[in-house]
């Protein structure tokens, strides 16, 4: 057997494979994403059955195949129990996790995904926290972490440094109040929009989830992400389209994925 080495990293997404095999992905902090097998995690004493879950977050053993990873042994400082018990919040967790899965490739750096990832777990099992509000800062700050933000700094185009007031998805950005007058379908931004976005883009992910807004606010937030991620995201999240469209169903799709 090949020398195992020690990953950190969180189950993204797990499946039966054989009788009581799983086949894992998991987001790690020394090789980026990478695929992994669990052998008899399925069995119901194995020592994986638990750790091979999705939202497993700690140490895990495994050692480097051809084309692919065996866990041997694992040490899960984090299932995030309570957010697998909380129907609304797993789905928003499994979206997030979708997300981490779309941006991330194997031997990449993804120290700061998989920090994204954990710390905006611990948010959703926050009492004090609007879940709606957690998913839009997740949405923004991994487009920032992957280099795809939008621009809200400056005008776009005049690239002028006074006060941008218009936000226009087709540029990736903001516009002057001049400039927005030459575009179709610009949006308007009052300045406490336009500050919570220049927030979530510039603070450390450890401070991200210090803050409220208001309602009209996260409204804006919400107008503002669908439109730029349907523009510049070629993919539709399984997760998000449960939560969003037919919550009825979300029993079911989260036994599927925590089988």
């Amino acid at each position: 057997m090949a020398q195992t080495i020690a990953l950190t990293g969180m189950v993204l997404s797990a499946a039966p494979i054989g009788e009581y095999d799983r086949r894992i992905v998991l987001l790690t902090k020394e090789r980026g994403k990478i695929s992994a097998f669990a052998r008899g995690a399925r069995r119901p004493n194995s020592q994986l059955a638990a750790a091979s879950n999705p939202f497993s977050f700690g140490q895990f053993e495994a050692y480097e195949g051809r084309s692919s990873y065996t866990v041997v042994k694992a040490d899960i400082s984090n299932y995030f129990r309570g957010l697998v018990q909380d129907m609304e919040g797993a789905c928003y967790g499994f979206y997030f996790m979708e997300v981490a899965d779309y941006y991330s490739r194997e031997n990449v750096d993804e120290v700061h995904m998989l920090k994204l990832l954990y710390q905006s777990l611990r948010a959703l099992e926050s009492q004090s926290l609007d879940n709606r509000l957690v998913r839009r800062i997740f949405e923004l700050k991994a487009m920032v972490v992957n280099g795809e933000y939008p621009n809200v700094f400056t005008c776009l185009k005049c690239g002028k440094e006074k006060t941008p007031v218009y936000f226009h998805v087709p540029t990736g950005g903001t516009l002057c109040e001049s400039c927005a007058a030459s575009v179709a379908h610009a949006r308007r931004l009052d300045q406490s929009t336009l500050y919570t976005l220049q927030y979530i883009i510039t603070e450390k992910i450890e401070k991200l989830y210090t803050f409220k807004v208001s309602e009209e606010v996260l409204n804006n937030l919400e107008q503002i992400m669908d439109e730029y991620m349907a523009c510049y995201i070629d993919r539709k999240f399984h997760a998000l389209q449960v939560l969003e469209e037919n919550q009825g169903f979300a029993s079911g799709f989260l036994n599927q994925r925590l089988q």
